[in-house]
């Protein structure tokens, strides 16, 4: 097994894993998922971009190519974006969750929608 393949698997078990916990009923496990689906999104554009290894993405006339282990700036300036606007989300997810914890008293989801209608 060839190591992009490997790390394409590890992908669909982060996304797979990371959706059946944003599916459950409780608010921390809902945390947890966006944070797995987040992880897996930069790991599949890291993924991706490491299948096009050295071929620049805006190349001009008659330029040499770079070698073959030269890393594509676009995809690191594209994960690095993701990774902090990824970590804002869950910043200010933690700090709402937190507020509705405070003031409903309870971490699932059912007990806040029931609140919420009576």
């Amino acid at each position: 097994m060839t190591i992009e393949a490997l790390l394409a698997v590890t992908v669909g078990v982060l996304f797979g894993a990371g959706v059946y916990l944003l599916l459950r009923r409780t608010v921390v496990r809902l945390l947890i998922g966006l944070a797995l689906v987040g992880n897996a999104a930069n790991l599949l554009i890291f993924v991706a971009a490491s299948l096009r290894r050295g071929v620049p993405p805006i190349a001009s006339v008659g330029e040499t190519a770079p070698p073959a282990s030269a890393a594509d700036p676009l995809a690191q300036a594209l994960i690095l974006t993701a990774i902090v606007i990824s970590f804002g989300v869950l910043g200010f997810a933690l700090a709402l969750t937190d507020k509705t914890v405070q003031s409903a008293g309870s971490t699932d989801l059912d007990d806040l929608v029931e609140e919420d209608s009576s």
